[in-house]
């Protein structure tokens, strides 16, 4: 079975190639290293902007699966452009799905939950509340549509490190409290009482490949637990010594509260998440206090930063023929 993963050369990307590769798949990766400047997996790999339609369907039918994680992850990043987004997130996505003749793997989201109570499942009413919940979710609906037999993956706030090569994202809840918690010494919650559902990065590749194992289709929820900001930074305090936790009542403009269950994907495919936020509260602070990402308040670590200072460049009329929007 040959498996391209597009977008694999990102955070997610990283420890599922490895998996992918350890368990004995064909594996090949198409990524256009917005975040990176080499790929140093001895894996296939194909440099290209997904915005190629033709090019990457060309490359695909070579392929039984296309795990498709290429995307403009995250509220703050996907404000940036919206144009730029929709066409990313959703119009590529959907478009490949219609021309590509195997079975397609795509990841959104649990934002798409939006502000709800109570616990939610795959049936739960969505309620997208930023234009990153709402073109994953326009895309994950399409494509269940165009290939009733694809596979979405409605993913948690991710956390932890992925693999050996891949950045730490800087700009996710639990590496981001961690990381103040570590050099500041002092964490601030705001409001603090939302919900998120957590999951570790290593977590998806293993869901996905255990899905695939059984041939499973359709759209799962994917997390390790539902924890309030405010637990979360209660956590990282007891982990990291001499951290002053400070709780404000002052809102926070994400106004994003939802908690999930995944029991669909563990009856469908024995979903068992390995790695808890315990565990990725600890594994971020070691990597950090060992000086793993000596550059970490560099803009590569923060998708938003990212994608700004590329925005920027892209005002220069060479740049603009390198990363055209």
């Amino acid at each position: 079975m040959k498996i391209l993963v597009v977008g694999g050369a990102g955070y997610v990307g990283g420890s599922l190639v490895d998996e992918l590769t350890r368990q004995g798949f064909g594996v090949a990766v198409y990524d256009k290293l917005l975040y990176e400047n080499k790929y140093l997996k001895r894996v296939e790999f194909f440099k290209g902007d997904i915005r190629d339609v033709d090019r990457i369907t060309n490359v695909a039918k070579y392929f039984d699966i296309v795990i498709w994680l290429a995307a403009l992850v995250g509220d703050p990043l996907c404000a940036l452009s919206p144009e730029l987004t929709k066409k990313i997130n959703e119009d590529v996505p959907i478009e490949f799905a219609k021309r590509f003749n195997g079975k397609m793997v795509f990841m959104s989201t649990c934002s798409i939950y939006g502000a709800q109570e109570g616990i939610l499942n795959e049936s739960s009413p969505t309620a997208p509340l930023s234009l990153y919940a709402q073109t994953k979710f326009n895309a994950e609906t399409a494509i269940l549509a165009i290939k009733p037999d694809a596979l979405v993956f409605r993913l948690g706030t991710l956390f932890g490190l992925s693999d050996e090569h891949a950045r730490l994202r800087a700009d996710l809840v639990l590496n981001l409290l961690v990381m103040r918690a570590v050099f500041a010494r002092e964490i601030t919650v705001f409001g603090g009482q939302q919900y998120r559902p957590l999951l570790h990065v290593r977590d998806v590749g293993i869901a996905i490949i255990d899905a695939l194992h059984v041939g499973a289709s359709g759209a799962f929820n994917l997390h390790c637990e539902n924890i309030t900001i405010v637990e979360l930074g209660k956590r990282i305090s007891v982990k990291v010594p001499n951290v002053v936790l400070t709780i404000t009542e002052q809102s926070f403009q994400d106004s994003r509260n939802y908690a999930v269950t995944s029991e669909l994907a563990c009856h469908t495919f024995g979903f068992k998440p390995k790695f808890d936020v315990n565990f990725g509260i600890e594994e971020v602070k070691l990597a950090l206090e060992e000086g793993r990402f000596p550059r970490i308040l560099d803009p590569n670590f923060s998708n938003a930063d990212m994608m700004r200072d590329f925005l920027s460049l892209t005002k220069n009329s060479l740049m603009r023929e390198v990363f055209k929007s």
